[in-house]
């Protein structure tokens, strides 16, 4: 594991308050961790599951099991990181537990991703833009899984070197190395593509983050 970096090492202190809000089960500091998450945590789980249903399964679990440790947070890191660190970890257990257990087939919606999309939550997307972002979602899914974890991280989500090097426990030079590999992967397949869709991709808006604020809400007690 890397050394943590003074940034990385001081929490914000609005990460203190609302954990220390959520201790008290204040129902809208619950909301407000969740909502703010919700798309990094997706995206990182989907990275690694390369499942749309799996990848919200993985990161509802994640939540029950990070609230019910919480007073385990020491502020350490962001509670953005601490989250990250239990979806990841959540995500690669479901991984080997599916591998052991059968051969996994080759996944059919890895092929082609279809998000559920509406035009009150995309009013502004064309039928170009979509058919890019598809092109990107699949050649993202094609990628072997070391370079997956670093190009979602440190592309799609926009997280630093430094911080993709922590969440991950490797040294920043294995992440350029693996960034560099993602990319020449995915040239072969997108060439200039790929730069000015990739914010857009693996989207977790509207209903979809809506449903999963909701669940994990209702397994913690709340109406």
């Amino acid at each position: 594991m890397p050394a943590t970096t003074p940034e990385m090492a001081e929490c914000p202190s609005g990460d203190v308050l609302l954990v220390q809000r959520a201790l008290a089960r204040d129902a809208d500091a619950f909301r407000v961790i969740i909502k703010a998450n919700n798309q990094r945590l997706y995206r990182m789980a989907r990275g690694i599951l390369r499942n749309d249903a799996e990848a919200e399964d993985v990161v509802q679990e994640a939540y029950v099991r990070a609230f019910a440790n919480l007073p385990a947070f020491r502020g350490e890191s962001s509670l953005a990181t601490w989250l990250s660190r239990i979806v990841i970890n959540e995500a690669l257990g479901r991984l080997r537990k599916q591998r052991h257990t059968v051969a996994m087939p080759e996944n059919p919606e890895a092929q082609i991703i279809r998000f559920p999309l509406n035009p009150s939550d995309d009013p502004e997307r064309t039928m170009a833009q979509r058919q890019i972002l598809a092109l990107v979602e699949r050649a993202t899914d094609s990628l072997p899984d070391i370079y997956r974890m670093v190009f979602v991280a440190r592309v799609i989500e926009g997280l630093s070197i430094e911080e993709t090097a922590h969440l991950l426990g490797v040294r920043p030079e294995t992440v350029k190395t693996r960034l560099h590999r993602a990319r020449t992967l995915l040239r072969k397949a997108l060439d200039d593509e790929i730069g000015p869709v990739l914010l857009d991709a693996f989207p977790f808006a509207g209903r979809r983050c809506d449903r999963l604020t909701l669940a994990v809400m209702n397994r913690l007690g709340f109406d």
